[in-house]
């Protein structure tokens, strides 16, 4: 089981149902004959600190991997970095001790965030994936943010935005799921034919 662990980018907030990018992710690992199924637990407006409190339902679902979608609400509210970094900080420790693969989505926020905190709020990505040796998606949105892909607001993909990212989750999710399915064995033969 893969969990997608996040807030309404997860959710699919305003597009129709079947439309998230879980669900296209879903498509996508079926027709890659990879045999998981995707549980959406994302709920719209939640920040990391709602992701913690949450946190032990979704570690009781024993997944294989949990993508980690949150920080944006915590960041477009304005919230202290230092806490999105300290709450995802113990999701991360916790997924790990128990024996969960985490790959963590990277966000951004709009430019008028100003560069200060827009860099030290890019900056909780890239130094927690490095401190955990996690694989991280540096922008989740990427090729979707700034096109038609976005709905009116700005803020969530469409429906064929969220096919992207599917697309996107997919290319760092793949890797991850050979070691979980075949071991060691699959490792080396993905290894010879890289």
């Amino acid at each position: 089981m893969i969990v997608a662990f996040g807030d309404s980018l997860t959710a699919g907030f305003g597009a129709d149902p079947g439309k998230s990018y879980p669900d296209f992710l879903q498509k996508d690992l079926d027709s890659a004959h990879l045999n998981y199924r995707v549980v959406n637990a994302g709920i719209s407006g939640e920040t990391t600190t709602d992701a913690l409190a949450r946190l032990n339902t979704v570690i009781a679902l024993k997944p294989a991997v949990v993508i980690l979608e949150f920080g944006g609400n915590d960041g477009l509210r304005g919230l202290p970095v230092a806490n999105t970094e300290a709450n995802l900080d113990q999701i991360i420790a916790e997924l790990k001790q128990a024996g969960i693969q985490v790959l963590l989505a990277g966000m951004t926020l709009p430019p008028n965030y100003g560069p200060d905190y827009i860099a030290s709020f890019q900056r909780v990505y890239t130094d927690l994936a490095a401190k955990y040796k996690i694989p991280l998606i540096p922008f989740l949105l990427q090729g979707v943010a700034g096109t038609s892909r976005m709905q009116r607001d700005g803020l969530h993909p469409t429906a064929d935005g969220n096919r992207l990212v599917a697309l996107t989750v997919m290319r760092y999710l793949r890797p991850m799921l050979g070691r979980q399915v075949c071991g060691v064995n699959a490792t080396w033969s993905s290894r010879a034919n890289a």
